[in-house]
């Protein structure tokens, strides 16, 4: 009878022989795997990631004192895995799952491995639910459902963290934890992200992975697989809801690239290696709507990569693009324009459709964004052309205000019930003989009349999810009283 033999049972002692910037080639282990832990040193931490016929290759992913040739090195005794657990809410991480906010140790429920594979086909279901990320534009037309993967992709400074961060802000009260992944950005981006989620309160069921431009490449790898894993926890373990925003890939490509080069793997397309179609892939396909005998929960992932000059052919955005269920893309020109959030839906699409939508809602957007597309046509058009006919000039004024119906401010979620109200108000002709720069205002105290007027029509929508007709009657009610208020 043959005797089985656990390797990663036995420790092994290896030498660091070289050193190269954040990679260090190892001799003396004969018997390890990729993605296992070590120890080198007295205090820093590496994870394998290759091999060549005399050497292990480490990337060091936590550097207490300085790694220097001739260290011990020793395996660990299982793969690399990170704590995970219910204290983690709140809290504040690196790409090891280590505090850095000052609150002390946190002492974790489980041990899950950050290389985990994807749940299987047959562990998961369709999407029913929708994830309200509090952006009109996005809910009303580009939809998410909960277990999703819609990437997040324009040009830098076009608002696309402002989304990512207002989809974690609505998520308040709605039994759904929100992990925020920093890659690889500046230490004041994400200071600022910080302080929006101090304001907001959004530590209750809130946490921050963050891996820093100023952090080891290593760790700006590392981190959306530990958020994965964190996420995972939440969504096997507890059975709940997850949104995780990963901001951004881009940078975790770059790092990536660096510790490939490092590695003399052969570059390919833009220096990237082989792998990096991969390396992205097995992440974003851990985001699921898991069956009810898995437990019924599901991860969303709201990915972020940025564009060079609105290139979305690029090799990392076109990359993400086909392994995503959508993307919302981000328009320099519309920003320019003063229309926030700048989303151009030419170019945006979610593969999920409104199947996930509130049916109070899916009646009406179908209409608002053909107008909407319209509209931008026409003014594209009547941009070269000196005059415009009546009809065209009314087309052109109700586009107007379906563009305000749509704007929005940074860090100011809207409500589902909200939006709903608002397209019940556009569709019965609200806003018919409103000056466009008036819309917002109208709106504003329309919504504040029909919560304060008829508190249990709109917790009837919301409960129902369903424009009944006790709903249409008491909404009706109230645009005649607001119109009348108006006059």
């Amino acid at each position: 009878m043959a005797l089985k033999i656990d390797l990663l049972k036995f420790k092994e002692h290896g030498t660091v022989a070289e050193i190269r910037q954040d990679v260090v080639r190892v001799t003396g282990l004969t018997n390890c795997m990729n993605g296992q832990l070590v120890h080198i040193g007295a205090s820093a931490q590496g994870v394998i990631v290759g091999y060549d016929p005399d050497y292990v290759l480490v990337l060091v992913v936590r550097e207490g004192a300085p790694v220097k040739p001739g260290d011990p090195v020793v395996t660990s005794l299982d793969e690399f895995r990170v704590p995970v657990g219910d204290r983690f809410v709140g809290r504040r991480v690196n790409a090891l799952a280590q505090p850095f906010d000052g609150q002390g140790p946190i002492k974790e429920d489980a041990l899950y491995p950050i290389f985990a594979h994807a749940p299987s086909v047959l562990d998961r279901i369709p999407l029913v639910e929708v994830l309200q990320t509090g952006t009109k534009i996005v809910d009303m037309m580009k939809p998410v459902g909960k277990g999703q993967r819609m990437l997040i992709i324009g040009d830098r400074m076009t608002g696309k963290t402002t989304v990512g961060v207002d989809a974690i802000i609505n998520q308040r009260g709605k039994n759904v934890y929100c992990i925020y992944c920093c890659i690889g950005k500046a230490e004041a981006t994400l200071n600022k992200v910080l302080e929006i989620f101090d304001r907001e309160q959004v530590w209750d069921y809130g946490l921050v992975v963050a891996a820093t431009a100023a952090d080891p490449m290593g760790q700006q790898y590392l981190a959306p697989y530990v958020a994965c894993s964190l996420g995972e926890y939440f969504m096997l373990a507890k059975g709940g809801d997850v949104l995780v925003v990963f901001d951004d890939f881009t940078k975790h490509a770059w790092a990536y690239r660096q510790i490939s080069l490092l590695l003399e793997r052969a570059p390919g397309r833009d220096a990237y290696p082989g792998d990096i179609f991969y390396i992205h892939s097995q992440l974003v396909e851990r985001a699921c709507k898991l069956r009810p005998e898995r437990g019924g929960g599901s991860m969303t992932h709201l990915p972020i990569v940025e564009t060079q000059q609105g290139d979305v052919a690029g090799y990392i955005p076109s990359n993400i693009i086909s392994m995503t269920d959508g993307q919302i893309y981000f328009s320099t020109a519309l920003f320019g324009e003063g229309f926030k959030p700048a989303i151009d839906m030419g170019l945006s699409v979610s593969r999920i459709g409104n199947r996930v939508q509130w049916p109070a809602m899916k009646k009406s957007t179908g209409m608002l964004q053909l107008e909407f597309v319209r509209y931008k046509e026409l003014e594209r058009l009547t941009r070269i052309k000196a005059g415009v006919s009546s009809d065209v000039e009314k087309r052109l004024r109700k586009g107007r205000v379906v563009e305000e119906l749509l704007k929005q401010d940074a860090n100011a979620p809207v409500p589902m019930e909200d939006q709903v109200i608002a397209l019940f108000a556009f569709q019965n002709g609200f806003f018919e003989d409103t000056d466009p720069a008036d819309v917002r205002g109208r709106l504003t105290d329309l919504i504040r009349q029909v919560h304060a007027n008829c508190p249990e029509a709109v917790a009837e929508l919301v409960r129902t999810q369903q424009l009944t007709d006790t709903v249409k009657e008491a909404f009706h009610e109230q645009l005649a009283r607001c119109a009348h208020s108006a006059v």
